[in-house]
């Protein structure tokens, strides 16, 4: 697989897609919102990885200043368990690190347990807080 950034429009179909095969949409994050977004801040840290021309894998980070975070990992499911995801987060914690970034963090559902093992097994941890969230703008 070679990971590489985001190109936009080219990328923007084939992101979609695949976000939507590894159920990460949802009906109050509109992805081609999220990834308008995305490309007005760090556009840097929107990566892809790709195999025969096919973008299989994404990951999108973000840093503040104070802490780095990682939104839409995503690998094809045809192409999980391979040490694709791994790869992903290894190059995105890598930039984040270039940065300065001293911590990464995210959020997953606590219903996809899949995920949380997956992060727990490269070196993540429960960090012992509540998520909170307020919408300023509905998709």
């Amino acid at each position: 697989m070679q990971i590489r950034h985001y190109l936009h429009p080219q990328d923007r179909d084939q992101v979609i897609e695949l976000w939507r095969k590894c159920d990460l949409v949802v009906p109050w994050n509109d992805p081609a919102k999220d990834i308008e977004r995305k490309l007005k801040v760090d556009p840097e840290l929107f990566i892809v990885g790709v195999i025969n021309n096919v973008i299989v894998a994404t990951a999108m980070g973000g840093y503040e200043g104070h802490r780095g975070w990682v939104n839409y990992l995503a690998v094809d499911p045809e192409y999980q368990g391979q040490g694709l995801g791994r790869k992903m987060m290894e190059e995105l914690e890598r930039e984040l690190k270039d940065m300065g970034c001293p911590k990464i963090n995210l959020q997953v559902r606590n219903s996809n347990q899949g995920a949380i093992k997956f992060y727990q097994n490269i070196g993540y941890r429960i960090d012992d807080v509540v998520s909170l969230g307020k919408r300023l703008e509905d998709d």
